[in-house]
């Protein structure tokens, strides 16, 4: 405070050492305003946390801020008092200090240095850089200066040191802007120079360092590292391509410069063929370096896919090796048909073998060094698929023999359990209860046997024929499958035989039977004819025609007629079933045909007896139409005499009594004869 209002003259010290006392005493007391912000921001804190001394925390702080305000009004006062004290000597001191200054920069720019590289030039344009911007700063603090020499009233001796103070650093600002301008054209011009070598030397180092990647003999050993060196190789390409604009950027200006008659030209004329010869060659290196490494990564994917196919046939060929071929025909068929996929996969392989067959070719066109080995490698490799092929084929034909042997085997058990089923019911021995019985039998069991033997031959000539195909066909198990053949063609001959035999006793059976039932038929007509006899007697009693009782007769004979031919077959069919049959059938036999017979003979006989009878009776119905007839005749020969003429003569008179009379004795005696009939 004491300072603030310090107004003394001191003639000894000087005004304007006073008012930069007083700069930094204001400047001080702005730095503390933040120490008296903590202070209010402490005592408000305090009156919060208690508020018993918030009265005394309050006043202190009030009389704080009013200390501070008569402070700041102090400074300032006094600030404004020095101002407009020193105004006028401050501003002749100004003037004299940036004219000072001034010179200073005259004799630097009076000093050439134009660097002797690129640094040194850099150097210098940022000192010109920082002269140029004081220059600023000193036309800006002229023009300040001059407006605070128009505030001073221009009266006095200092104003007239003023203006000349004025008017000599305004012409020297002035005669100090073309040096500036000159200055920096020099070094920009140097500069360039300086950049265009460097950055020449810049180019050749990065196409020297670059060169040898692109000139290395290095194609590598694997495709992968072929890869990586074509990678490399083609990023090296790449960023020669974005490169190139840049260095055709430097060689042109370096042309510039080269068309320039200086000594600096000459090395930067030779920098820039240096560069140009480099560059060409480096992209050179890099396009053959490609090509050769295309040829390398041909050769390395050849042998890449050509170790992958020799890998895939070798474990297909150990797949092929492996002689698992079923347990029975469900897992075979199954076998069988991954080995026809695997196959069929095999097969579709080829285009594979093709392509890299293809690269082998296009390997051998492009004279690669390895040609002779690539050549080797390819042709095993087509040996090894077509030994592949053939495994898969062995394999194959051992699957379908496999598969067919089960088939095969399959087929001969289900038709030798069908013969065993059949021979079930060939082997039976029913034989019929009667005749009706055997000839269901008979119905059936031909139906039976119509229906196996078409059905057997079938499926019997079926197995022989796959059997022999098997066996054509060079079959492993050939041994074995001729075996089931015989034994299925035995089972079958065997059904046969037994159906054969069955059929026979069958036959034999019906025959018997038949024979029985023609018995019983035949003796039931017999017995019909033995009833019909009565018919026939009584109709000779009941009838005057003869020609009805012969027709009669006749037919009753044709009937008997016809039971002659049954009579007959019976014993032909009892003869023949004598010969077959013995023991009890054959007393069976012989005991039906007795009883036929001898009812047959009674029948006969009965006939007989009736066939006299009726031929008596017709005889007599014979003779009394004959006597009829004559009586008639006679009758009509006495009507006759009757109702005749008398005699004409004696000797016809005597004769006509006579015959009258014996005509009446005749009949009569007829009459009795017909009536004692």
């Amino acid at each position: 405070m004491l300072m603030a209002r310090d107004t003394s003259r001191d003639e000894t010290q000087k005004l304007h050492k006073k008012w930069l006392k007083h700069q930094t005493f204001m400047a001080e007391l702005a730095q503390n305003k933040e120490w008296l912000d903590k202070m209010e921001k402490e005592g408000q804190r305090l009156m919060q946390e208690k508020p018993e001394m918030s009265a005394l925390v309050k006043k202190k702080l009030e009389e704080i801020r009013e200390c501070w305000q008569d402070l700041e009004s102090t400074t300032q006062a006094k600030a404004r008092q020095l101002f407009e004290a020193n105004r006028a000597d401050l501003l002749v001191q100004n003037y004299s200090n940036l004219d000072q200054r001034l010179e200073q920069l005259e004799g630097q720019l009076s000093h050439v240095d134009y660097g002797q590289d690129l640094t040194t030039v850099n150097k210098q344009l940022k000192k010109l850089q920082t002269m140029e911007c004081q220059m600023e700063e000193w036309y800006k603090e002229v023009g300040e200066l001059q407006a605070q020499a128009a505030s001073i009233p221009q009266q006095g001796q200092v104003m007239g040191k003023v203006s000349e103070r004025q008017v000599g650093v305004e012409t020297r600002i002035v005669r100090l802007i073309e040096p500036l301008k000159e200055r920096r054209r020099i070094l920009l011009a140097s500069k360039e120079v300086h950049q265009v070598g460097r950055d020449l030397e810049d180019e050749i180092l990065w196409i020297q360092e670059r060169l040898p990647v692109a000139t290395s003999q290095e194609h590598g050993t694997s495709l992968q590292a072929v890869q990586q060196l074509m990678k490399k190789n083609q990023s090296l390409q790449r960023e020669l391509q974005g490169h190139r604009g840049h260095v055709e950027d430097v060689l042109e200006r370096a042309g510039v410069i080269a068309s320039i008659r200086s000594p600096e030209a000459d090395s930067i004329r030779a920098g820039m063929e240096q560069l140009h010869q480099l560059w060409e060659a480096l992209w050179s290196e890099t396009e053959h370096r490609q090509l050769r490494l295309d040829v390398m990564y041909q050769a390395q994917q050849y042998y890449f896919d050509a170790g992958e196919v020799e890998a895939w046939l070798s474990e297909q060929e150990l797949h092929m090796m492996n002689e698992e071929t079923g347990k029975d025909e469900a897992s075979t068929l199954q076998l069988l048909k991954k080995q026809l996929a695997l196959e069929q996969t095999i097969e579709d392989y080829a285009e594979t073998i093709g392509m890299l067959s293809q690269q082998c070719r296009q390997l051998l066109e492009l004279g690669h060094p390895d040609c002779e080995q690539i050549s080797k490698h390819q042709s095993q490799i087509d040996r090894l698929y077509v030994s592949l092929k053939d495994l898969a084929q062995e394999k194959k034909s051992r699957l379908e023999q496999q598969y067919w042997l089960y088939q095969l085997n399959r087929e001969v058990d289900e038709l030798e359990q069908w013969i065993a089923e059949r021979e079930v019911i060939a082997s039976s021995t029913e034989l019929g209860q009667d005749f009706e019985h055997v000839t269901i039998l008979q119905e059936k069991y031909t139906e039976f046997a119509s229906e196996t033997g078409s059905l057997g031959q079938e499926r019997v000539t079926a197995v022989n024929q796959m059997v022999d195909e098997l066996i054509d066909y060079g079959h492993a198990d050939a041994a074995t499958i001729a075996e089931w053949k015989d034994g299925v063609n035995e089972a079958w001959a065997d059904l046969l035989e037994l159906m054969e035999t069955r059929g026979q006793m069958l036959a034999a059976s019906h025959q018997l039977h038949k024979f029985f039932s023609d018995c019983q038929e035949v003796l039931a007509q017999i017995e019909d004819k033995q009833r019909r006899l009565p018919e026939v007697r009584a109709g000779q009693g009941g009838t005057s025609n003869t020609s009805t009782l012969q027709r009669l007769m006749q037919t009753f004979e044709h009937d008997i007629q016809l039971l002659v031919t049954q009579v007959r077959q019976l014993q032909e069919s009892a003869a023949q079933l004598r010969t077959v049959y013995a023991g009890e059938k054959a007393e069976a036999i012989a005991m039906q045909e007795h009883e036929v017979m001898q009812t047959w003979k009674e029948l006969l006989i009965s006939c007989e007896d009736c066939r006299m009878q009726i031929t008596t009776a017709t005889d007599k119905l014979c003779f009394f139409g004959m006597v009829r007839d004559q009586l008639m005749w006679m009758e009509s020969i006495i009507c006759q005499i009757g109702t005749g003429e008398k005699p004409r003569s004696a000797e016809e008179q005597p004769l006509w009594p006579l015959e009258c009379n014996i005509g009446i004795i005749l009949r009569a005696q007829i009459s009795d004869m017909m009536v004692s009939a």
